[in-house]
């Protein structure tokens, strides 16, 4: 399967990363406002255009390191993952869904009702969590209700 790859904007200038089966796939995706910014949650969301190196490798490795292209040291052919920044990156995630955990109420199998209630203001404002199963999500962003779902991360234990 092949995945393109654009770069994209919300509509308060933050930038970011965006994969995408196809040029269809990102437009039903934004269409549906499924596509939020990483960073504000706006789903005002853009492409534009990739950022160009332009010059020589010789001039990028100058401006980067200070040193003539030909001076560096030769890069590995394969570089293997960093094991640290990957269980770094596992506790970061993990930390930031615990946090919405902490700051949410959890509804349980009522998800999808309370959603409604709250999106079409007949009950108060307020971060829930719960279950829902694929179909009732579904129905929910149909409707213009804004769901997530939020991985299960393994634990520090299963990652060392």
């Amino acid at each position: 399967m092949a995945i393109i790859i654009y770069d994209l904007e919300c509509e308060y200038s933050h930038r970011f990363e965006g994969w995408f089966r196809s040029n269809e796939d990102f437009d039903n995706q934004r269409e549906q406002k499924l596509l939020t910014c990483p960073e504000c949650g706006t789903s005002a969301i853009r492409k534009v255009p990739s950022k160009i190196n332009i010059g020589s490798k010789a001039d990028h490795a100058h401006a980067v390191t200070g040193q003539k292209a030909e001076e560096l040291p030769a890069a590995p052919a394969v570089q293997k993952p960093n094991s640290v920044d990957v269980a770094t990156a596992f506790v970061m995630a993990r930390q930031a869904i615990q946090a919405l955990i902490n700051h949410s109420e959890d509804v349980g199998d009522r998800f999808a009702e309370e959603a409604r209630k709250i999106h079409y203001e007949e009950a108060p404002i307020r971060a829930i969590r719960g279950q829902a199963s694929p179909e009732e999500f579904d129905e929910l962003r149909d409707e213009g209700i804004e769901v997530i779902a939020l991985p299960v991360l393994p634990s520090e234990e299963e990652l060392n």
